[in-house]
């Protein structure tokens, strides 16, 4: 993970906690988000993603431990510090008897935008595709078009930093790509992003990922290294001519660089399965290991495991009562 200094950092949360009356929903948190960062925060719904992202926001005070936003307590943002800084709920905040073009508008009018506006509107409208759509009243789009004029109307006031609350939810594939393009073209533009989300597929176009679990933080890592967690290593497909005996994985489970016993792969006796230190400098070493034991090859090569099963492996992990940090 990147190193951080003070000036790079734009969101830090220590030991932060939300209770309503005598229930906790998110318990203790740690993190750190620096500027130009895509931080995707996954788990499933009732986790504590929404809380722990308005309390980011201000709009929920913690109960516990300690946040800075853009260098500030969230609770007492001044108001320059609120006009960088872009929100965009789950549900569909704007006003469904006005136009696409007027809902634009009063949001810019809101944060203060001064005139002339058009070209700003012109700009965003096409960024998320809706250009031809300006004169529609909202009632009258899509749900898909909707979460492309709330992301449109988040970003009219050109923020540094984006919450987008679950922005991709209940939109189809091609869509939810579509929104990720946007939001790295936004990352590229260097905007900081912190969005929330149930796909855990999302993962992959994140810089970080936070995975929680019933209102906990346990694990912030890259993509790459919520991999290694889940599984203890990098992961390597053998496939070979001969049958593999039970002998040939106790003998490959002994080999320095495995870090857990090969395992069949669909019950396939020739397709192992195997967890090492790193797959660039393994898979030569199995290889020469192979070679040696007369057995011949047809394939091998790094297999990246889909993050849902990352995400069922990490969650087995931090439940259970030997997880530690």
């Amino acid at each position: 993970m990147e190193k951080s200094n003070g000036h790079n950092v734009v969101i830090s949360a220590k030991a932060l906690t939300k209770s309503f009356g005598q229930t906790t929903v998110v318990h203790g948190i740690n993190f750190e988000l620096l500027r130009g960062q895509i931080l995707g925060m996954i788990g499933p719904s009732g986790s504590g993603k929404t809380t722990t992202m308005r309390m980011l926001a201000g709009i929920y005070r913690p109960t516990a431990g300690r946040v800075r936003v853009l260098g500030q307590w969230p609770a007492a943002f001044k108001r320059q510090t609120r006009e960088r800084i872009g929100y965009m709920p789950q549900q569909f905040a704007l006003y469904p008897e006005l136009s696409v073009w007027e809902n634009m508008n009063f949001t810019a009018s809101i944060y203060g935008l001064g005139f002339p506006r058009e070209a700003r509107f012109q700009e965003l409208l096409e960024f998320v595709d809706l250009a031809e759509h300006k004169k529609k009243l909202a009632r009258n789009l899509s749900g898909g078009m909707k979460r492309r004029l709330s992301l449109a109307t988040t970003l009219v006031h050109n923020p540094d930093l984006l919450f987008l609350d679950e922005p991709t939810a209940g939109v189809d594939p091609v869509l939810r790509r579509k929104f990720w393009d946007h939001f790295k073209e936004l990352q590229r533009q260097g905007r900081t992003l912190f969005v929330t989300t149930q796909y855990v597929g999302e993962a992959a176009y994140c810089d970080l990922v936070g995975v929680m679990v019933q209102g906990r933080l346990p694990l912030v890592e890259t993509p790459d290294g919520l991999r290694r967690r889940a599984f203890g290593g990098e992961v390597v497909d053998l496939h070979t001519e001969e049958r593999l005996l039970h002998r040939d994985r106790y003998r490959l489970h002994k080999l320095p660089f495995v870090q857990a016993e090969p395992r069949r792969i669909d019950n396939q006796e020739n397709t192992l399965r195997i967890v090492v230190n790193e797959a660039s400098t393994a898979i030569p070493e199995l290889l020469n290991w192979c070679k040696t034991e007369y057995i011949t090859v047809k394939s091998i090569e790094e297999y990246l495991p889909p993050f849902d099963d990352v995400f069922v492996e990490l969650v087995k992990k931090v439940s259970s009562p030997e997880w530690t940090e």
